[in-house]
């Protein structure tokens, strides 16, 4: 018989061997598991697929011809030949169609500075020639088969209203520069309100001037024909207004609000912005004499070259070399006026007996005769007589008609208007 804890003992042995038996397939499971390896596991989710796709077919590759864009401005002299020979193009047929063909008339009459481009192959063969001629009209010259088609394109025409001010600080000049006026709406300025201001020695500091303006337009590019529609300048606090008016069928004119022309028979000077250098007077001494004598005219010093205008409608009654006047014009006007232009360098498109109009061009500032320096010696004679020019009486234009009045008043309302309203902006600004 065993003792006691022998029995104990090998019970407790044979319970251990259960229990670790028992766990084995356990254990097998979890090994084979936890060793699995992991490419294995890849190959487990990945699925391969093939299939035929059908892709589209590759374009047709086209093979282009290089074209060539030229631009050039027509130079003084230029023929089309020339023309064509700087734009590289050597295309017989094209030149013998440029110059002669009637539908290019226009390309010939180009002024100089105009711009013309010309599109040409590879071998300098002309494929389009396009150009705005001297009408704003777009012109286009392209091949059709072994002639040439020209196309034309209407200008675009606009008109476009503007309204300025300015005042005077120094100089008429400065201050329309300063309001970014174009020159011949300044120059019309200084027509329309000339025989009222005398801009040499009328103009005060702090002056003003309103405009109201249309300026043409011809495909986008502004045109030189700007025209003043209304216009105030207060002078030394009087205020003059004038409005455009047609009154007859070849054009129009300027007037006061209540109709009055404001154009009178005489400018009071034949020159724009110079300076008085010799006044009229009974004894003056002569810088060329060395002598007291009279001076019974204007002298207006300017360089040389200086546009000299005419102050009235007239006729030439002398142009030549004479005495003292040196190169000189007389024109004579409504049978009692007459008006004497000397020292000039060279003469306008003047003649004896022809007919000029009052601000055309009809010589030029030199110091011809006896003269110190240049400058134009100017006369005004009533009945023979010479008059001081800025002093004298000017008679006034026509005024509006009886039968136009109505249409006059009514027409000018709303600028009028305007007038004012810039008148009173400034004044509130300066305020």
């Amino acid at each position: 018989m065993l003792p006691q804890n022998s029995l104990l003992h090998a019970h407790k042995m044979k319970l251990r061997w259960f229990v670790a038996l028992s766990t084995l397939p356990l254990l097998g499971v979890v090994t084979a598991f936890g060793i699995m390896p992991q490419q294995d596991v890849a190959q487990a989710i990945q699925r391969t697929f093939t299939a035929d796709l059908a892709l589209p077919p590759a374009a047709e590759v086209v093979e282009t011809h290089p074209t060539y864009w030229h631009s050039k401005q027509i130079q003084r002299g230029d023929t089309v030949s020339e023309l064509l020979r700087r734009m590289e193009v050597q295309d017989d047929a094209a030149d013998n169609f440029l110059r002669r063909a009637t539908a290019a008339g226009s390309l010939r009459q180009l002024r100089t500075g105009k711009t013309v481009q010309a599109k040409t192959s590879a071998e300098s063969r002309l494929l389009a020639l396009s150009y705005v001629d001297n009408d704003g009209n777009q012109i286009t010259i392209t091949p059709d088969g072994e002639r040439f088609k020209v196309e034309t394109q209407p200008a675009l025409a606009e008109r476009r209203v503007f309204v300025q001010t300015g005042e005077i600080s120094s100089s008429l000049y400065t201050a329309t520069d300063e309001a970014n006026l174009p020159d011949a709406v300044a120059n019309q300025l200084v027509e329309i309100f000339g025989g009222d201001i005398d801009f040499h020695r009328d103009l005060r500091r702090g002056d003003t001037f309103s405009i109201i303006y249309e300026q043409p337009y011809l495909n986008g590019e502004a045109t030189r024909n700007a025209r003043i529609l209304a216009a105030e300048f207060i002078n030394h606090g009087r205020s003059l207004q004038a409005f455009y008016f047609q009154n007859t069928r070849h054009g129009g004119d300027y007037f006061s609000p209540d109709g009055k022309s404001m154009r009178k028979a005489f400018l009071r000077s034949p020159i724009e912005f110079s300076r008085v250098s010799s006044g009229f007077s009974r004894a003056r001494f002569h810088p060329v004499l060395n002598r007291w004598r009279a001076h019974k005219g204007v002298d207006y010093a300017a360089p040389t070259g200086t546009k000299v205008r005419a102050t009235a409608d007239g006729v030439v009654g002398f142009a030549g070399k004479q005495g003292g006047y040196g190169n000189v014009v007389m024109l004579d006007h409504q049978g009692q006026f007459q008006t004497v232009y000397g020292h000039l360098s060279r003469f306008g498109n003047v003649r004896r007996g022809q007919r000029v109009s009052q601000g055309e061009v009809i010589g030029y500032v030199g110091q011809t005769g006896l003269a110190s320096g240049p400058h134009l010696h100017y006369e005004f004679k009533v009945s023979g007589v010479q008059r001081d020019p800025l002093k004298v009486a000017l008679p006034d234009g026509k005024p509006i008609s009886a039968v136009q009045q109505s249409v006059f008043t009514e027409t000018i309302q709303s600028l009028h208007a305007r007038l004012s309203l810039l008148r009173n902006t400034r004044i509130a600004q300066l305020d």
